[in-house]
């Protein structure tokens, strides 16, 4: 099943456009690589996919409901199905991991505190912190405030996880360790996974399906498996995943 389709969309900032006329479908259920090299639009993409930025023009429905200048009630509930990791990880330096993770669910759930309390310290177990739930984030190793951020982003049950960048900065064994917390929560929460990354290892050990961008094309160079965009007769696209320069 189709859970996020996009059509057309057109990314500018000003007069520059950055992306033009990107269309693709992403299924319920799978992970999902967003890739390129640098200024490719990336980040720009994604930053349109959770509705921080509105598109010049073309549409993105997530859940069957138009998200491009959805008001009210129906933003409301596109924003419900989807949770967030940034890049850095954003938690909050002054709450216990915890209390990170309890935020979204103290703001929006109606929960008890007690039903509260349970949820996020289950949320910390499925990313293996749950004997860490006291510590504050500067006291873990950027790979535990990379779970920690994810155990946030799941707290309100979303359908889809938006995951910025998430190997970055991280050893290569923390990386595959994350890679394969991110395969595992696919696979046991039936959750969709979207992540945007430059990182071949992690994109060859977690995607089902990649999209790659090119900044030539000012959106969608190749889409497939990564062992397809692997051997796909484009240069841009092969060397992207051979490590080679273009001439």
């Amino acid at each position: 099943m189709t859970i996020i389709e996009v059509r057309d969309l057109v990314c500018r900032y000003g007069t520059r456009t950055i992306l033009d006329g990107v269309s693709f479908d992403i299924h319920q259920g799978d992970v999902v690589t967003i890739l390129g090299g640098s200024g490719c639009g990336k980040s720009t993409l994604l930053k349109h996919l959770i509705g921080l930025i509105e598109p010049a023009s073309g549409s993105i429905h997530i859940g069957g409901d138009e998200f491009v200048g959805a008001q009210s009630d129906t933003r409301q509930r596109i924003l419900r199905r989807i949770g967030v990791m940034y890049q850095s990880g954003a938690l909050f330096g002054s709450m216990s991991v915890l209390d990170n993770v309890r935020l979204p669910l103290d703001t929006f759930s109606g929960l008890s505190p007690d039903a509260i309390e349970l949820i996020a310290r289950l949320k910390l177990r499925l990313v293996g912190l749950e004997d860490f739930a006291d510590l504050y984030p500067a006291e873990l190793s950027g790979g535990m405030q990379k779970r920690a951020a994810i155990a946030r982003a799941m707290a309100l049950e979303p359908q889809i996880l938006f995951l910025d960048e998430p190997s970055a900065g991280l050893d290569p064994v923390t990386s595959a360790g994350l890679d394969a917390l991110i395969r595992r929560l696919a696979e046991s929460q039936g959750m969709t996974f979207v992540v945007v990354t430059h990182e071949l290892a992690s994109i060859q050990n977690i995607a089902d399906y990649a999209i790659m961008l090119d900044r030539s094309v000012q959106g969608i160079i190749a889409t497939g498996t990564p062992a397809e965009l692997a051997g796909h007769p484009d240069p841009i696209v092969s060397g992207f995943f051979l490590r080679k320069a273009e001439d």
